[in-house]
C-alpha cells in the first residue's frame, strides 16, 4: 500500500511517500528532481546494501549518481565532517538547483540537510531515511544541525527537503536495538496529544518491533501525519506548537550529553527515558496522576526501552544533568521551557519550571 502525506508549507510544500519497496523504484520519483544531471548520494558505511539498491534504481531511470560514504555514528555530525562533505559536494559541481540524496538515519539526514542549507546559500535535498527514528521524526520538518562540544544540534538551520521517500521494508535489516530506539519517537506522538494512539502502541508495539509489516506501516504513516500537521502550523518553532515535538528531549539530551553522545545511550533510548522522566516529574508536581506516569514507564519497560534515569545506568547527580540542560538551545533569559503533562495525550509547554526542583527530582530518580 502506498500512502502520501503532504507537509503544507505553501510554495515549499513537499510530499512524504510511504511505500514498501519504494527504494528499489526511487528512480521514477527522483527523475523530475534530477533534471538529467548526476545526483550525489550521501550515506554511511552501515547501509551499503541500501546504497546499492538506490544506485541501481537511479541507473535504471538513466540517472547517473556519485556516492559519498561517511563513518557511522553521532560523531559524524561534526564541524570536520560538515566541511569535508561541503568540499566534496563542491568538487562534484553541485548546483543550487540540484538535489542531494540523504540516505541513512538521523545523523546523515541532519548533516546532509545542513550542508545543503549552506552550500551555495541553499541547494535542494531529498530525505531517504533508513531507520525508524529517521522515518518518523528527523526526516520530516526541515530541522538540520551538527553537534558541538557545548551540546547537541546547536549549530544548524531550518531547511526543508523537497521530497521524503520512506520504505518500511528497509527496517528489516535494522538491528533490534535501533528499532526500539526509533520506536520511542513513535510512542511520543501518542503522549503529546493522541491518547488513543498511545493505547494503540500499548496493544501493538511489541508486534511492530517483532516485524509486523502492517503495524510498522500504520505507525509510520500515523506519526508522519502528526508531525506534518505540527510542522505546517509552526515551522520555525515560534508559537509553541512545534515545541511539543521535543517531549522527552530536554531530559534525554542531558542524558546523552552525560554519555558523550556515545553508543552507551542511543538518542531514542534517551527520548524514552526522557518521556518517562517528564511524566514522573509532572506527577511529582501534581500535574498528572501517578497512574499515568506508571503507565508510560511500564510501556517503555515492556518493549525493552529505559523507563527512567535508573534504567539508563547513568549515575550522574541532578546538578550534573541540569548543568547539561543549561546548554540547551531553547534556553532563554535564564529559563528553560519544559514539556510537561496533565495526562497521557495532554502535553503542554511550561516556561516557569524551577531548575532547582528538577535537580532535586533527578536526585530521587537515579536510585
Amino acid at each position: 500500500m502506498s500512502r502520501t502525506v503532504t507537509v503544507a508549507l505553501g510554495d515549499r510544500s513537499y510530499p512524504i511517500l510511504i511505500e514498501a519497496g519504494v527504494l528499489a523504484r526511487a528512480g521514477e520519483q527522483l527523475a523530475p528532481l534530477a533534471r538529467g544531471r548526476r545526483m550525489a548520494i550521501v550515506s554511511d558505511e552501515n547501509i551499503r546494501p541500501h546504497l546499492a539498491t538506490l544506485q541501481a534504481a537511479l541507473d535504471a531511470a538513466g540517472i547517473e549518481s556519485e556516492a559519498i560514504v561517511l563513518p557511522p555514528g553521532e560523531g559524524t555530525k561534526s564541524w570536520s565532517q560538515l566541511a569535508a562533505l561541503c568540499d566534496r559536494l563542491l568538487e562534484l559541481g553541485v548546483e543550487r538547483g540540484d538535489h542531494v540524496l540523504a540516505l541513512g538515519g538521523g545523523v546523515i539526514g541532519d548533516l546532509v540537510g545542513f550542508a545543503c542549507a549552506i552550500l551555495k546559500r541553499g541547494c535542494g535535498f531529498v530525505q531517504v531515511p533508513t531507520t525508524l527514528l529517521a522515518q518518523v521524526d528527523s526526516s520530516v520538518g526541515g530541522k538540520t544541525a551538527i553537534n558541538t562540544r557545548a551540546g547537541k544540534n546547536l549549530i544548524g538551520a531550518f531547511h526543508q527537503p523537497s521530497l521524503v521517500l520512506i520504505d518500511p521494508t528497509v527496517l528489516d535489516t535494522l538491528p533490534p536495538r535501533e528499532m526500539r530506539a526509533g520506536y520511542a519517537e513513535v510512542v511520543k506522538y501518542g503522549l503529546i496529544d493522541d491518547a488513543p494512539f498511545f493505547a494503540w502502541c500499548e496493544a501493538n508495539g511489541e508486534a511492530l518491533l517483532a516485524g509486523d509489516a502492517a503495524a510498522r506501516e500504520y505507525a509510520i504513516a500515523h506519526a508522519v501525519a502528526a508531525k506534518a500537521r505540527i510542522v505546517a502550523a509552526d515551522e520555525h518553532e515560534t508559537n509553541g506548537m512545534r515545541a511539543l515535538l521535543n517531549l522527552g528531549h530536554t531530559f534525554g539530551h542531558a542524558l546523552e550529553a552525560e554519555t558523550g553522545y556515545s553508543q552507551r545511550l542511543l538518542h531514542g533510548e534517551g527520548v524514552a527515558a526522557g518521556c518517562a522522566l517528564a511524566f514522573a516529574f509532572s506527577a511529582a508536581q501534581g500535574l498528572c496522576g501517578t497512574e499515568d506516569a506508571a503507565r508510560v514507564a511500564a510501556h517503555f519497560r515492556n518493549v525493552g526501552l529505559p523507563d527512567g534515569l535508573a534504567a539508563t545506568g547513568i549515575a550522574a547527580s541532578g546538578a550534573t544533568l541540569v548543568a547539561h540542560m543549561r546548554h540547551d538551545k531553547k534556553m532563554a533569559a535564564g529559563t528553560l521551557p519544559f514539556l510537561l503533562a496533565r495526562g497521557i495525550g495532554a502535553t503542554y509547554l511550561d516556561r516557569t519550571v524551577d531548575l532547582s526542583a528538577v535537580e532535586t527530582f533527578l536526585d530521587t530518580q537515579g536510585r
